[in-house]
């Protein structure tokens, strides 16, 4: 069931219903007693309840090297550099 925004043409009071589709739209403010209209929504986001809904469903695999990998072991080049300061 959907939530329906109302608002009084008189004193401009901003309320929502939750009603049903097949319900006629509210006629009177409870505030003042008055005309309501109902407005325009965007209605509700999206709501994902759970854990992993991004991980299983879209999360793309990751092809990169881990930057472990990717670090280059010491040339001994490097390893007599600092033998020769020493």
């Amino acid at each position: 069931m959907p939530t329906y925004e109302y608002e009084c043409e008189t004193c401009h009071h901003h309320f929502e219903e939750f009603q049903s589709m097949t319900e006629k739209p509210l006629q009177k403010c409870p505030k003042c007693g008055k005309k309501v209209k109902r407005l325009i929504s965007s209605g509700a986001g999206f709501i994902f309840k759970g854990s992993g809904f991004y991980i299983t469903d879209y999360k793309k695999n990751s092809t990169a090297v881990s930057p472990a990998t990717t670090t280059k072991p010491k040339t001994e080049t490097q390893k007599e550099k600092k033998e020769i300061k020493k």
